[in-house]
């Protein structure tokens, strides 16, 4: 702590400002980045139909394009990873931002299916950063009593974008054609990268935090100082974290995890209208129900989880619990295939939206595990093996769909892949207990 204490040595302006609580002003910074990142990857699926129309692209190549942002994201995780823990946060999603800003906005420009793909692959690739890095700051700016929520707060901003803002895109859509979705998200992300690079610090660099503020999250097992990033990727790292338990576990458990949402963000509209034969108004209303309720989901089990903690249960329990708990609700998709009710079946998947929320408080868990200098490169795997389903799920199902011309075996398939993840959230992943690394880069 030698580094930090020069930078902010004890006084009584540091002490006047120990109330003011600069972590959480990260945090917003945070938040916001979140929901642009989710916007810009999700508004395709909005202009999809007025896109086919244009451009007349059939169904089975517009799935092509949907996939493409999938397939760089997932490429792009380990070595962003490995780009963060030697360069830092502050840089490297500044370039993320701009750049996905800027792919975003050119896709309002497009001009048919392969400059479309071109430009999903360029949003893959340059979304990468964003959420190895978020668990990277969080791990950074709080202590371990209040990273769940820390984590809550920026996933629920996803569901923000999905959940309550849709019907802003419809009407910008309807007034001003799709690409206005593409100018406007793109230009705000452009026009919020420069905040970020203005206002956001790590603790370390910040001029901000007080010494107060920076010996509470010490205290509480944050990761402050300067060693947290400036390390090199090597490849035997690489190779040695796939010995442990824990990753392994941590993998199989987000792959299972991200799985339910990939369903939500692809085949969830065309359920609801062939499957359940909704009307499209009503596709379009019941569609926004599941992300509010996972807007909830994802901030009830990161308050459950630092709530745990409050009350002295044990690390492994108040982290593990919460996303095993979201991964067993998450199976309960499966009953949709046992009842006739719409309104009910848009109940099960709400709630079942609300566990898949649960589940993704499993990013807390890294800065507990993560080997010193390697909490981006493990962020990356983790990013990676959700991203994997991204590309695996929406195949799959269209395969079962289409060979059995009905939605009872993806539906199960989804609860199945559910059920597995909480199996190795159980069983796999063991104690929560940082990875001593013998090769280091």
């Amino acid at each position: 702590m030698s580094d930090l204490a020069s930078s902010h040595p004890p006084s009584s302006t540091a002490a006047s400002r120990a109330t003011t609580r600069t972590r959480f002003w990260m945090l917003a910074i945070v938040c916001v980045a979140v929901l642009i990142n989710y916007l810009d990857r999700a508004i395709l699926g909005i202009a999809a139909p007025s896109v086919r129309a244009e451009f007349h692209i059939n169904a089975a190549t517009m799935g092509i394009v949907f996939s493409a942002f999938s397939w760089t994201y997932f490429a792009a995780q380990v070595p962003v990873g490995a780009l963060l823990d030697r360069f830092g946060n502050r840089v490297i999603y500044f370039l993320a931002l701009a750049f996905w800003s800027l792919f975003t906005l050119a896709q309002a420009a497009a001009g048919g299916v392969a400059s479309f793909v071109g430009l999903r692959l360029g949003l893959g690739i340059a979304e990468a950063p964003c959420f190895p890095a978020n668990s990277n700051i969080v791990a950074m700016w709080f202590p371990r009593k209040e990273r769940a929520r820390a984590i809550g707060a920026y996933t629920a901003a996803e569901y923000v974008g999905l959940g309550f803002l849709t019907p802003v895109l419809f009407w910008l859509l309807g007034h001003y054609g799709w690409p206005s979705l593409f100018i406007v998200t793109g230009v705000i992300g452009m026009l919020f990268a420069l905040v970020w690079i203005a206002k956001y610090r790590d603790p370390h660099e910040s001029q901000a935090v007080s010494a107060d503020e920076i010996a509470l999250i010490e205290a509480g097992g944050g990761l402050t100082g300067k060693h947290v990033s400036g390390r090199k990727f090597s490849f035997a790292d690489l190779t040695e974290l796939f010995r442990h338990r824990q990753i392994i576990g941590l993998l199989i458990g987000q792959f299972s995890v991200y799985s339910t949402f990939v369903f939500f963000l692809t085949w969830f509209p065309t359920y609801l209208a062939s499957a359940r034969h909704m009307a499209w108004i009503q596709v379009g209303f019941f569609a926004s129900l599941p992300y509010i309720a996972g807007f909830f989901g994802i901030l009830f089990a990161g308050w459950l989880s630092d709530k745990l903690l409050h009350m002295n249960v044990p690390l492994g329990v108040a982290r593990k619990l919460p996303v095993i708990m979201g991964l067993l609700g998450a199976s309960t998709i499966i009953a949709c295939n046992y009842v006739q009710s719409d309104a009910v079946v848009v109940a099960i998947l709400s709630f079942a939206f609300f566990c898949q929320a649960m589940s993704s408080s499993g990013w807390s868990v890294l800065s507990e595990i993560s080997p010193v200098g390697k909490l981006g490169l493990v962020g990356g795997l983790f990013s990676a093996a959700a991203n994997l389903s991204g590309i695996v799920v929406p195949i799959v199902i269209g395969y079962i769909v289409q060979a059995t011309g009905s939605f009872v075996g993806a539906l199960a398939f989804v609860g199945g892949v559910a059920f597995v993840g909480a199996i190795s959230w159980i069983f796999v992943i063991g104690e929560l207990k940082p990875i001593t690394m013998r090769h280091h880069g």
